[in-house]
């Protein structure tokens, strides 16, 4: 046990947790869904509405200027965070959804050929493959897929096989959602590279778990979500290496994304605002920064090596239940744990369990297409969080075998 890890102080940041569900204290491992959120993202929210609510940029007062200067420093905050080259590099997206749309419809629909090849992975969110299914048959484009492992990881000599001159454009995920698997993405990205394509990286189940710094990983895209790291929902990031974003048309048009507008003609603004159609997310992008802010003080590595010892416990005392069938068994994963009970609807196993006060996630998790591919309908799903604590995981797996010993 880390004892330096300050998790009672930690808990009192997160009112939520202290809900009752009949009677007994919240449980939340749901997670990998969303995360709950300190009292610093929450007060920041209503200091802003209640103190400098304004539209950023170009005004004239003082709540102009005041909200212009905290939205933007969100942006500064975030290039740090997974250490860009520069804040143009740094899009606001409604969230890691949005961000990958954007690169599908304004890259690939501009830059790749009929014919062209773009390969995802088996275990792909869905917001990772229909994007790509979308602009594949608009532009009579090829999608192939890397093959996962019966333990859950990807087939990197698969991966190297589906190669050649027509891969143009390679996505996959960072973390599975459903298996918890950390996929070796600074090697898949050399290998793409190699083979002279562009790669995406979907980051939103690494943000809060792991340091990530894309100048290392050198994708040439990576996409995230506030709200999987502590943060507010309704806001993303799209990193995008500066001279391919240069080169890429807007996604969307209307007021901020100009520079001059005419009946005629149109000029587009430059990064990152071309990409910044409308009137943004403006409270929760501020309050994004309170959550980058909020992980950078307690420390990614302190954060990473107590959920990496709370993930070793679940992940022993899941082992010793006979009936568990454990999906996804890699020795390199987070503390995602899919699972079922031959004889159990995944289903009735939530709600046996939410009546204990314990969230989990049940069904496909938003990956049917790996699903289908282990005969499975859909799992229970336990995330884990850096608020979560060894007795929370006892008091579940007590539960747990209660429930399927009936």
């Amino acid at each position: 046990m880390m004892s330096n890890f300050p998790i009672a102080e930690i808990r009192k940041d997160f009112p939520i947790l202290e809900t009752k569900i009949n009677k007994n204290t919240l449980v939340y491992f749901d997670n990998a869904a969303t995360t709950q959120k300190p009292l610093s993202v929450i007060d920041s929210l209503s200091n802003y509405y209640k103190n400098f609510n304004s539209n950023i940029h170009r005004g004239a007062h003082h709540l102009a200027e005041k909200a212009t200067e905290e939205f933007e420093s969100t942006r500064e905050i975030a290039k740090k965070f997974i250490n860009a080259a520069s804040n143009k590099e740094i899009i606001f997206t409604r969230g890691a959804t949005e961000g990958i749309n954007l690169v599908a419809s304004s890259y690939c629909k501009n830059f790749l050929e009929k014919g062209d090849e773009i390969i995802i992975s088996e275990m792909e969110h869905h917001s990772n493959i229909v994007p790509w299914q979308m602009v594949a048959k608009e532009n009579d484009l090829v999608i192939k897929t890397i093959k996962v492992t019966e333990k859950g990881e990807l087939d990197i000599e698969n991966f190297k096989s589906l190669l050649n001159e027509k891969t143009k454009f390679v996505s996959v995920v960072y973390i599975s959602n459903t298996l918890g698997t950390v996929n070796p993405v600074k090697e898949l990205v050399k290998i793409s590279k190699e083979a002279g394509a562009k790669v995406m990286v979907d980051g939103a189940q690494a943000t809060s778990h792991k340091n990530v710094d894309v100048s290392d990983i050198n994708c040439d895209f990576f996409v995230f979500s506030a709200h999987k790291m502590y943060g507010p929902t309704g806001v993303g990031i799209l990193y995008g290496k500066e001279e391919i974003l240069d080169k890429m048309p807007p996604y969307m048009g209307g007021g901020e994304m100009i520079k001059d507008v005419s009946f005629d003609d149109t000029t587009y603004n430059t990064l990152p605002y071309k990409f910044e159609a409308g009137t943004p997310n403006i409270g929760d992008v501020i309050g994004f920064k309170k959550a980058i802010e909020y992980l950078n003080h307690l420390g990614r590595e302190n954060i990473y090596k107590y959920e990496t010892e709370i993930r070793d416990h679940a992940w022993r005392e899941l082992k010793k239940i006979d009936r568990i069938k454990l999906v996804g068994t890699s020795e390199n994963k987070i503390g995602i744990f899919s699972f079922y009970v031959e004889g159990f609807h995944f289903y009735d196993l939530g709600l046996f369990l939410d009546a204990k006060g314990i969230a989990i996630r049940t069904g496909h998790h938003c990956t049917q297409p790996l699903m289908d591919k282990m005969n499975l309908d859909g799992t229970a799903r336990v995330s884990l969080a850096m608020y979560n604590t060894y007795e929370e995981i006892d008091y579940f797996i007590d539960e747990l075998k209660k429930i399927i010993s009936k």
